[in-house]
């Protein structure tokens, strides 16, 4: 396990995003003079953050409607868990299936100790042992760095900070014409400015994070299994099985638990791609394959 400076990351970039909403606060200050709006901001990412720690977990595989399984339902990918668990010298953690043919797989948790990892049927149908003990490892990794929470949370702040956006346009949109001679006009614009770019840089700060941490998934978890091979094929396969069964990107559940898939489940050319919370699939593979020519294994 290596710590890639997550701490600094997740501090710069969350904080980040909570002092948008605090700029967004700040906005509705000026324009409605009450700064009491600021303090909502504040207390509104305060309280996504806390109800996103305690349950990252049960949002990520309820979005998915995963059920749990045991060792006699799936005895392969049991062992594989059981295996690069005690490798790791972490706790098992739990397991579950999502009744879906796109092919992927994503750990959540907020630690080890309460972490768990889903795979869809359509992974288990794609891939062979080995290439899926190459996808454990990199979902188990996600969770020894302590990275699945800090997707989780930003997540939910960048969907915190769109829901707002639209709001304060549709209400700015109606009702910034009215008692302007009550309100700062300086800033019903600075407001204006701030619910247009606000989902664009939340989009941005939700990428960064998120490809930065599959990147180092994918290192962490090669070093853990000792085959990055193994984890560069079953990225191959994974690219083609998603644009054969992709997942509905308007689905509003499945849209919030992409970022912490493997593969990106939507199929290439949809316009969620334009702010793509992967990395480009021949890029990981790339890496991975350098990492396994230094290991002279190519």
């Amino acid at each position: 396990m290596h710590g890639h400076n997550n701490g600094l990351k997740t501090a710069l970039l969350l904080g980040s995003m909570v002092g948008f909403l605090l700029l967004i606060g700040a906005g509705l200050a000026a324009y409605t003079r009450s700064s009491v709006w600021i303090m909502i901001m504040g207390l509104v990412g305060v309280g996504m953050v806390a109800y996103s720690y305690w349950n990252s977990d049960k949002i990520a595989i309820r979005s998915m409607n995963a059920y749990p399984v045991t060792r006699d339902q799936v005895p392969g990918l049991y062992e594989i868990v059981e295996e690069l668990s005690a490798k790791a010298n972490q706790p098992m953690p739990r397991l579950y299936v999502a009744p879906s043919l796109t092919p992927n797989a994503f750990a959540t948790g907020r630690n080890p100790q309460n972490a768990a990892v889903c795979c869809t049927e359509g992974i288990l149908q794609l891939l062979d042992h080995r290439e899926m003990r190459g996808v454990i490892g990199h979902e188990l990794m996600h969770v020894y760095n302590r990275d699945i929470l800090i997707g989780s949370i930003a997540a939910a702040l960048a969907s915190v900070v769109g829901t707002i956006s639209q709001v304060m346009s549709f209400g700015l949109m109606f009702g910034g014409n009215r008692n302007n001679d009550n309100r700062g006009g300086g800033g019903l614009i600075f407001t204006l400015f701030l619910a247009v770019m606000a989902p664009l840089v939340a989009g941005v700060m939700q990428m960064a994070i998120s490809r930065t941490r599959e990147y180092d998934a994918d290192q962490d978890g090669s070093q853990l299994t000792d085959d990055p091979l193994a984890l560069a094929s079953a990225l191959h396969k994974l690219e083609n099985g998603v644009s054969r069964y992709p997942l509905d990107p308007e689905n509003p559940k499945v849209a919030g638990t992409a970022s912490m898939m493997i593969a990106n489940p939507f199929r290439a050319g949809q316009i969620q791609n334009l702010m793509a919370s992967h990395p480009p699939m021949a890029d990981r593979i790339a890496r991975l394959e350098a990492m396994a020519r230094a290991k002279g294994q190519m």
